[in-house]
C-alpha cells in the first residue's frame, strides 16, 4: 500500500468512526425532555455531547486527511444515506428507554474494548481522540451497567422491557465486529483495531452483565448487515432529514 492509499483508506475508516459517533449522538439527544426524570434527562444529553465531540474530532481529522477543502460540517451534514458508513445499531429508534439502555451496553462494552486498542494506534491522531474517549466510555458503561440491572432485575414489566429490547438488538451487534479488506489493510499497518478479535471479550463481559439483571443471552439466530456499505434501515432517513435540515436550509451560514 502506497503512502497515498494508506492515507485514503484512513480517512474511509476515520469517516466511519465518525458516523458511528454522530448518528449515535442524534439518537440518544432525542431524549431531551424526555427523559425519565430530571436528573436522567440531563445524564443522557452529557452522553449525546460525549459521542457528538467524539464525532467532531474524527470528521475534523478525515476532512484533513481528504485535503479538498472539506470541514466537519460538510461530514455531517452534506452528505446523503448511502453516503454514511455507520453501524445499523446506531441509527435504531430509542423505542422506550430499555431499549436505549439495551443499545447503550452493548455498543459501550464495545467501546470500552475497542478504544483501548486505539489507545496503541501506530496514527497519532487516533490514539489522541482514543485517550479521551476511553475516559468518557468507562463512564458510559458504568451507567448502562447499572441501568441495565436496575430494569432487568426490577418490575415484572420493566424486565420484560429490557428483555424485549435485548432480543430485538442481538442481531445488529454482529456487525460491530466486521472486518473488511479496508479494515483489514489498516491493521495491518497498526492503524486501525482488529474488532473481530474482540468478540469473545465483549461476549464474556455481556452475557455476565445480563445473568446478572435475570435476563437471557439470546441465541445468534439472526443478522443483520450492511451499514458499513452504505445500506442502512429507513430509519437513517428520517433521522439525517432531521439532522441535516437546519445547515441544508440555510448553506454557507456559520456562527
Amino acid at each position: 500500500m502506497t503512502e497515498t492509499d494508506l492515507k485514503q483508506a484512513t480517512m474511509q475508516y476515520v469517516t466511519r468512526l465518525g458516523d458511528d459517533s454522530i448518528i449515535l449522538s442524534h439518537r440518544i439527544s432525542e431524549w431531551c425532555s424526555n427523559g425519565p426524570f430530571l436528573e436522567e434527562d440531563l445524564a443522557l444529553q452529557n452522553v449525546a455531547l460525549d459521542f457528538l465531540g467524539r464525532a467532531r474530532m474524527y470528521f475534523t481529522y478525515a476532512a484533513e486527511l481528504e485535503g479538498e477543502g472539506r470541514t466537519e460540517d460538510d461530514f455531517a451534514y452534506l452528505r446523503d444515506e448511502r453516503q454514511y458508513t455507520n453501524l445499523l445499531i446506531n441509527e435504531l429508534p430509542r423505542v422506550d428507554f430499555a431499549h436505549t439502555m439495551a443499545r447503550q451496553l452493548f455498543v459501550d462494552v464495545f467501546n470500552t474494548l475497542f478504544l483501548q486498542q486505539q489507545l496503541q494506534s501506530k496514527d497519532e491522531t487516533l490514539a489522541a481522540v482514543a485517550a479521551k474517549a476511553v475516559k468518557e466510555t468507562r463512564y458510559h458503561l458504568r451507567r448502562s451497567h447499572e441501568w441495565t440491572l436496575r430494569l432487568g432485575d426490577g418490575t415484572a414489566e420493566s424486565h420484560q422491557r429490557m428483555q424485549n429490547a435485548v432480543d430485538n438488538l442481538w442481531g445488529y451487534t454482529h456487525e460491530m465486529f466486521d472486518v473488511d479488506a479496508l479494515e483489514q489493510q489498516l491493521i495491518e499497518a497498526g492503524i486501525a483495531v482488529d474488532s473481530a478479535a474482540l468478540r469473545p471479550q465483549w461476549l464474556e463481559k455481556v452475557t455476565a452483565i445480563l445473568t446478572e439483571a435475570t435476563l437471557t443471552v439470546p441465541e445468534d439466530s439472526w443478522v443483520v448487515r450492511g451499514g458499513r456499505t452504505g445500506y442502512h434501515t429507513e430509519n437513517l432517513g428520517h433521522l439525517l432529514t432531521e439532522m441535516q435540515f437546519l445547515h441544508r436550509a440555510h448553506p454557507g451560514v456559520t456562527w
